[in-house]
């Protein structure tokens, strides 16, 4: 049986959503969802410290979505394929969680699966170790970064990654990513 997508997207909206977004992910939308969460939260009269946590997470996770999708598979009915992501912000009890989800091709799960589980199992003092050696060696992918996405998520949450791969069909598969800012 394939992945419910829908099915999906209904169980991530639990909480309180402050946002959702499912389509073509560019960067006018980014703006937009950005100028939306900045105002949710100010009038959430969330503190200073945690908005601005939430509020950079958030666009690490959005950067995310946008460099490194796959079009959706060919067969789902959505009027924008090309860049296609799903982001939620929702509050869920004494955390904000930032759900996302994308297709990938499966021939990228080993590298995401590994770079994912290389960074949860690093200790607060590797991750800064880490995240300083990236920044000082100036080696940038032909994406924009040094691999520091995920990395700069886990150091500013001090959270593991929650993640999970569905099967879509032989060629695709959705990536799932939970993210939980305390």
């Amino acid at each position: 049986m394939n992945f419910d997508i829908a099915e999906w997207y209904k169980d991530k909206l639990d909480g309180d959503v402050i946002l959702n977004f499912n389509g073509s992910i560019t960067p006018d939308i980014i703006t937009d969802v950005l100028d939306t969460i900045e105002k949710s939260l100010n009038l959430k009269n969330e503190k200073n410290r945690v908005r601005k946590k939430v509020y950079n997470v958030f666009v690490e996770c959005l950067q995310n979505l946008f460099h490194h999708v796959d079009k959706a598979p060919a067969e789902l009915d959505f009027k924008q394929k090309d860049n296609f992501g799903i982001i939620i912000l929702s509050q869920d009890g004494p955390y904000y969680r930032i759900s996302t989800g994308n297709f990938v091709n499966k021939n990228k799960i080993t590298v995401i699966k590994d770079r994912i589980d290389q960074v949860n199992s690093l200790t607060e003092a590797e991750i800064k170790m880490l995240y300083i050696d990236i920044l000082s060696n100036g080696e940038f992918s032909d994406k924009g970064g040094g691999g520091l996405g995920m990395l700069d998520i886990v150091r500013k949450t001090g959270n593991k990654l929650d993640y999970y791969f569905y099967k879509y069909n032989n060629k695709n598969i959705f990536f799932s990513l939970d993210v939980y800012i305390s």
